[in-house]
């Protein structure tokens, strides 16, 4: 398709395609530092300033020409460790900030990046102080191992024309091969520029009501998704944190604030134009910004990304990431550590036919022969 009948904000549009392919390493590379910073020693709260920094900093040299074009953090750098499961992002001064990481801690790393709106994400999971000579096994291994060929299921289910329980089906296929769960009713959305968001979901393990009341959907040529994978060894449910919410997003609706700190604190935070989650880290005055959330949040001008853990027991995996969906396949764009056997030993194996097909598939669209 040609760029002048190209649909426009759509990777059918080759400006649009750069610029997601740019966002995409920086976002790759921001993730690859911070995931190989997971180190015996290494505080929480800088891995996820190295996170940000380095986003900061990659970002600062591309289309520099265009002083206009937002570009920015799409998803600030959370750092969640073993039971706590996702969306730690704490500021200096919050409990758990200053947590050492110790050998054998389970560790998720999220972030993205964002060019003129068109963001991706990526998501992984390491154990601290894994290689070949000391290697993963047990409830670990089984839970990334799981997390890592559900989403190249994932992957190669998203061709266009496919449909969106299909990929529920077969994830869960896969997950159970491993004795694990994904975490119940988890989504996954086609993302918009500007918003991460879109109208088709595809969601993991739900619930038979969640299951009964969602709503189908076909894949389509240049739509973009962001897929969350979370694997469980426990049951599936997670439970909201003790520690604070720090993470949050515009949701669009609006309010008449009455509370002069609230007023202040949207003002602040709508300078990026996009909805995409932030920190409260990333402002000047994080005790102003707090207060004026309060509101906030109760209006729903804003909603709150909590904390999120599992029982102590038990290990969850994460894998995220950006995904393209083109005409000749499916590009996932952004990646985390290359996942290792040699480190990642799990004694399970997938005994499913169909899921086993699927993984055996290409990520390229067939073409049909044409006849003669």
């Amino acid at each position: 398709m040609s760029a002048t009948t190209a649909k426009p904000n759509t990777i059918a549009d080759a400006n649009v395609l750069t610029k997601y392919k740019a966002a995409a390493d920086v976002t790759n590379n921001a993730i690859a530092k911070v995931l190989s910073a997971c180190k015996e020693g290494s505080k929480i709260i800088d891995l996820c300033k190295l996170g940000d920094t380095s986003i900061e900093v990659a970002l600062s040299t591309q289309y520099t020409k265009d002083k206009k074009m937002s570009k920015g953090i799409a998803y600030p750098t959370t750092v969640s460790v073993n039971n706590v499961v996702c969306h730690f992002a704490p500021g200096p001064n919050d409990t758990g900030a200053d947590q050492v990481l110790k050998n054998g801690d389970v560790v998720r790393v999220q972030l993205g990046a964002h060019i003129d709106g068109f963001a991706t994400v990526s998501g992984n999971t390491v154990v601290v102080g894994a290689s070949e000579e000391n290697p993963v096994t047990g409830k670990a291994a089984d839970a990334m191992s799981a997390a890592h060929y559900a989403a190249e299921a994932v992957q190669r289910l998203l061709k266009p024309g496919n449909k969106n329980m299909a990929v529920t089906d077969t994830v869960q296929k896969i997950i159970k091969s491993f004795d694990c769960r994904h975490i119940e009713n988890i989504l996954s959305h086609e993302q918009k520029q500007n918003d991460l968001n879109g109208e088709k979901q595809i969601i993991f393990n739900p619930a038979p009501a969640q299951r009964q009341a969602f709503t189908p959907c076909e894949f389509g040529e240049n739509e973009v998704y962001m897929i969350d994978i979370y694997v469980t060894t426990g049951e599936g449910r997670t439970k909201k944190s003790e520690l604070r919410t720090t993470l949050f997003s515009k949701t669009g609706s609006t309010y008449q604030l009455k509370m002069k700190a609230a007023r202040v604190a949207f003002k602040e935070f709508s300078k990026n134009s996009t909805s995409f989650p932030f920190a409260i880290r990333a402002f000047e005055d994080e005790r102003a910004m707090r207060l004026g959330l309060i509101e906030c949040v109760k209006s729903g001008v804003v909603q709150p990304f909590d904390v999120q853990e599992e029982k102590s027991s038990e290990v969850v995996a994460q894998v995220t990431f950006t995904a393209l969906v083109t005409p000749t396949g499916v590009s996932r764009i952004t990646q985390g550590l290359p996942f290792d056997t040699k480190v990642i030993k799990s004694d399970k194996k997938i005994d499913d036919a169909d899921a086993l097909a699927v993984l055996a598939s290409s990520t390229k669209v067939k073409k049909p022969i044409a006849k003669k």
